[in-house]
């Protein structure tokens, strides 16, 4: 069975690493949408893969250090690609949620990074 979280925050960050020109390279934010991809047998007894409040439970964490931040001052993301934060979540939410199979960065509705370890 597989299932997806999602969740959202707001963020602010700059892209060291481009051309000055870019215009990534200048700070600027985004409404970042993250969705975590649960994989797994369906408990018999619990009917989940993974109950949804565990998830969120073990999220939340991570939010508190992204939402209305400057995501350059989040220590690991120095380089806030799309990429870089999804596998930022990853090497978090992997060992509390072993059923994770995927962590997806939306920076908008159509540009995204998809991690799977």
């Amino acid at each position: 069975m597989k299932i997806t979280q999602a969740f959202t925050f707001e963020a602010a960050h700059r892209l060291p690493h481009v051309p000055l020109t870019h215009r990534c390279h200048r700070m600027h934010g985004h409404s970042y949408r993250i969705e975590l991809r649960l994989e797994g047998p369906v408990d018999a007894h619990t009917g989940f893969v993974v109950d949804f409040f565990d998830v969120e439970a073990a999220f939340n964490p991570l939010l508190l250090q992204l939402d209305h931040y400057c995501l350059n001052d989040v220590e690991g993301l120095e380089n806030p690609t799309a990429e870089n934060i999804a596998i930022w979540i990853w090497n978090r939410i992997k060992p509390a949620v072993p059923q994770t199979s995927a962590v997806v960065v939306y920076e908008t509705p159509d540009c995204w990074a998809e991690y799977e370890g």
